[in-house]
């Protein structure tokens, strides 16, 4: 699994380098991303990175052509322009907020957690990943069946504070019916026909964004090739010469790492990755992820068992 990990690793590193090359020499057009995917993965209308991420776990569940991935992430070799930083010294986490004194917190009535909120153009975000705690159904990585599953980053709940909880696909769509229908038998090997807005597991009044909506941010921001340095906490993330993380915006997106399917954790300091509501065929659905080594944002599709943060969009 180790080896596997280092593999997918060094295929982000690669194909990361590819969309940048291919940015320069295509320029910055987000008009052509603004369209749902229909569900067929040969789709690339909506896929602003090429995704990267890859592993066996997919294709042995018989997805052919399947782009399914784990979210192991491993520094790529430093050079003398990268600097592997602990995110753990340079970044607060979630810290709280005052409903009653500040208009951009708000508390999600399940648990009494409160989140900061920005808005961004036309749009209101959650400044903090959701951190839920929704484990109604167990996870069963054999099958693959994951209808409510989250999960601390090393299982360690110090990183919920600091992180918020990492999420099943399934989990951050409500695929078991919690909290609404509108994302009800959304999962892993199965195809679904969800009711947008997805309410998912975000709290009431707020929904779990599509891939046009994660576009719609990257336009709001400056373009794709900028969006991950205007995106980015300012700190806590491996550094790379040129590249300047200014958290412009407020969104403060931490370099939180994932969980992949063998259960393993990776990719602190390193990448943050985020479910959006938009299914790509019966193994796969878009995310949006941000890597330390490029100043871009991206949106591919990953493998639905992975464990990403979510980010919840105000309806």
């Amino acid at each position: 699994c180790l080896l596997g990990g280092a593999f997918m690793a060094l295929m982000r590193f690669l194909m990361i380098g590819f969309v940048a090359t291919l940015f320069a020499a295509c320029g910055d057009d987000d008009s052509s991303f603004a369209t749902r995917p229909s569900g067929d993965s040969s789709s690339s209308d909506v896929i602003l990175s090429g995704d990267s991420h890859d592993n066996s776990a997919g294709s042995s569940a018989g997805s052919s052509g399947s782009k399914s991935s784990s979210s192991s992430g491993v520094t790529p070799k430093s050079s003398d322009s990268e600097t592997s930083v602990s995110s753990s010294s340079s970044v607060t986490g979630r810290t709280s907020c005052d409903v009653n004194t500040d208009k951009n917190c708000f508390m999600d009535s399940r648990d009494g957690q409160t989140y900061k909120t920005v808005t961004i153009g036309t749009q209101t975000w959650m400044a903090q990943n959701l951190n839920y705690a929704y484990t109604d159904v167990p996870y069963k990585r054999l099958d693959y069946t994951s209808d409510s599953t989250s999960w601390c980053y090393k299982d360690s709940a110090s990183y919920c504070t600091k992180y918020g909880r990492l999420y099943t696909w399934a989990a951050a769509m409500d695929s078991v019916g919690t909290w609404s229908t509108n994302g009800m038998g959304c999962g892993y090997n199965k195809t679904c026909s969800p009711t947008y807005p997805v309410r998912g597991v975000c709290p009431e009044g707020w929904h779990l964004p599509d891939s046009t909506e994660w576009a719609t941010l990257f336009a709001a921001v400056g373009g794709l090739s900028i969006a991950g340095q205007k995106l980015k906490f300012a700190t806590g993330w491996t550094t790379k010469s040129g590249i300047t993380n200014e958290d412009a915006f407020a969104f403060s997106a931490l370099p939180t790492g994932g969980r992949d399917y063998y259960g393993s954790y990776d990719g602190e300091g390193n990448y943050a990755d985020f479910w959006s509501s938009t299914e790509d065929g019966s193994y796969n659905a878009y995310y949006m992820f941000l890597y330390y080594y490029y100043g871009g944002a991206h949106l591919g599709y990953n493998g639905k068992y992975d464990g990403f943060s979510v980010r919840c969009l105000k309806d």
